[in-house]
C-alpha cells in the first residue's frame, strides 16, 4: 500500500496517516482492513492510471471514476462500497490536514436496495440435506466447520479464526466466543447437534487443547478461498442446485430464525446487526398474508351487540 500511495504522489504525511487510519475506528480486525486497502487501492491505481493526483484529487475526478466503476457492471452495493471507503480514507486525511478537501464529500452514491438480501440462502430442507449429507460423505471437519457457520450465523472469517480455547460453558449452554465484525468478541451457543460435530472432530486431531479450531492436515490455517470451493462441492454433492457462498450460511440461519418467528430484536442480536433494517432484508415471509395482523385487529375492535338487533322492515316478525 506505501509504494502504490508513493507512486501515486502522495505526501509522505498522507502516507504515515493512511497507517493510522487502517488500525483505527472500525478497521482492527485483519479481514476489515484488508478489504480497505483493497478498496483504496482501486481508487489509487485508476489515479495512477489516469494521471490523477491521489494527493490532490478534484471532485471532477471523484465524479469520473463513480462513473466508470458502475460502467463496468459493478453491482451497486460493490460500489458503494468502495466509494465509502475512499471517502472514509480522504475524510480521515482532511482531518489530519494532509489533503485539503475530500472529493467524494457530497457525491451522489449508488442507491442501494436495503430491502432484501442478494445472498443466495438455503431453505430449512436444504439446510438439513446438506449437513446430512456431509455427515455421512465428508470428513468430520468439514461437517464440524458447516454446523458452525450454520449454528452461529457466523461471517466465514470469524469461524475460520476460531480457537479451540474459545469453547467453553456458560450457564449450562455449550459456547462458543467468536471474534466479529469491528474486533470485538461475542459469545454464541453452540447447539448440541453442532456440538457433537467438533467434538468428533476434535476427537480424530487428538483432543488439542488450544490452537486453531479448523486447521489443515498439516496443522495450518485453513483460507477462505478454500471455504467457498468446499461448500458448493458439498452442497452440489447434496442436491443444491444453485451456487452458494460461506456467507449462505449465515444467510439461511437468519432466514430461519425469522421464518420460524423468532422476535426481530432476538434474531438482530443473534445475527450481530447494529440496525433492524439489517436483519429486515433477511425477512424473507415479511409480505406473507398468513402473519397480516388485520384479523386481531379487527377482534380486537369489534363491539359485542348489547341488545337485540332491530328486524328489518321488510322481514315479517313473525306467523305464516
Amino acid at each position: 500500500m506505501a509504494s502504490l500511495l508513493h507512486a501515486a504522489r502522495m505526501p509522505e504525511g498522507g502516507s504515515r496517516a493512511t497507517a493510522v487510519w487502517l488500525v483505527s475506528g472500525r478497521r482492527e480486525s485483519d479481514h476489515t482492513r484488508a478489504a480497505y486497502i483493497r478498496d483504496v487501492g482501486w481508487w489509487v491505481a485508476w489515479c495512477l492510471a489516469t494521471g490523477v493526483d491521489a494527493g490532490s484529487p478534484s471532485t471532477t475526478a471523484a465524479d469520473v471514476y463513480m462513473a466508470e466503476l458502475k460502467a463496468s457492471g459493478l453491482a451497486r452495493a460493490t460500489v458503494g462500497r468502495r466509494v465509502a471507503a475512499v471517502s472514509s480514507w480522504y475524510t480521515y486525511l482532511v482531518r489530519k490536514q494532509c489533503v485539503a478537501v475530500n472529493p467524494f464529500d457530497g457525491a451522489e452514491r449508488p442507491r442501494l436496495d436495503t430491502s432484501t438480501s442478494t445472498t443466495r440462502g438455503m431453505s430449512r430442507e436444504q439446510m438439513s440435506a446438506l449437513l446430512a449429507h456431509a455427515a455421512q460423505h465428508e470428513t468430520a471437519r468439514t461437517h464440524a466447520l458447516l454446523w458452525l457457520m450454520f449454528a452461529t450465523a457466523g461471517r466465514i472469517g470469524s469461524v475460520l479464526a476460531a480457537r479451540v480455547q474459545d469453547l467453553d460453558q456458560d450457564r449450562g449452554h455449550q459456547v462458543i466466543d467468536l471474534t466479529v465484525k469491528g474486533g470485538t468478541t461475542k459469545r454464541f451457543v453452540v447447539p448440541p447437534a453442532a456440538l457433537a460435530a467438533i467434538h468428533a472432530y476434535l476427537a480424530e486431531r487428538g483432543h488439542p487443547e488450544d490452537g486453531l479450531l479448523f486447521v489443515t492436515r498439516t496443522g495450518r490455517a485453513l483460507g477462505q478461498p478454500y471455504a467457498w470451493k468446499l461448500v458448493n462441492r458439498v452442497s452440489h454433492a447434496a442436491g443444491i442446485a444453485f451456487k452458494i457462498s460461506p456467507h449462505s450460511f449465515r444467510h439461511s440461519a437468519i432466514t430461519i430464525a425469522l421464518t420460524d418467528g423468532r422476535p426481530l430484536h432476538v434474531v438482530q442480536d443473534f445475527a450481530g446487526h447494529a440496525d433492524p433494517r439489517t436483519t429486515r432484508r433477511y425477512d424473507r415471509a415479511r409480505e406473507s398474508l398468513d402473519r397480516s395482523p388485520a384479523y386481531e385487529l379487527a377482534a380486537s375492535v369489534t363491539l359485542v351487540p348489547q341488545h337485540p338487533a332491530p328486524i328489518p322492515h321488510n322481514v315479517p316478525s313473525g306467523g305464516d
